[in-house]
């Protein structure tokens, strides 16, 4: 299978069911977006702890549904989707952190460690590709599980930021207004 086809060389993609838009629909946005989110996450990976870097391998795969369920306007029952699991399953990582973490108190600069600052940059990345979908939804039809699962990672992004900064022994420092 090649790689190029040129079918997208005047601007136009295909969508799970074959229609054809325009590479700038909102819809290739959302899904763009998050395929942008999922290869900064991989490079977020390794943070040098195994329990981070097996969740962030299972949110990678969890991005990849949520392409597929961005790119497909007309999904049937069988095709990949994403279910309120998804975003459970990223609660209960955050609870289980909760404990290792300090309350916050202020809000903290994005950074730390560089593993730190690579996690606060996705979950920045990861808001943008919320706020892409949620354009998205205003105009068509969406999974709502899969906005409230990109709302969901970006705390689950934060807390992992937290941790691998409490972790590596970084300090997080408050704005100063």
């Amino acid at each position: 299978m090649k790689i190029y086809t040129g079918r997208g060389d005047a601007g136009q993609t295909d969508l799970q069911d074959m229609s054809r838009v325009s590479k700038a629909d909102p819809r290739i946005e959302a899904y763009g977006t998050v395929d942008e989110l999922n290869a900064l996450v991989g490079r977020c990976r390794p943070t040098g702890h195994d329990d981070v870097d097996d969740h962030l391998r299972k949110i990678q795969n969890h991005l990849h549904i949520v392409q597929a369920d961005f790119a497909n306007p007309d999904p049937d029952e069988d095709d990949p989707q994403v279910k309120s699991e998804h975003a459970d399953l990223l609660e209960s990582w955050m609870d289980g952190y909760d404990e290792e973490l300090d309350p916050l108190t202020s809000f903290i600069l994005p950074g730390g460690g560089e593993s730190g600052a690579n996690l606060h940059h996705a979950r920045a990345v990861c808001r943008r590709a919320e706020r892409r979908a949620v354009a998205l939804a205003s105009e068509q039809d969406i999974n709502d599980a899969a906005v409230t699962y990109l709302n969901r990672l970006s705390d689950a992004l934060f807390i992992f930021a937290r941790v691998v900064n409490k972790r590596d022994g970084e300090r997080e420092e408050s704005p100063s207004y």
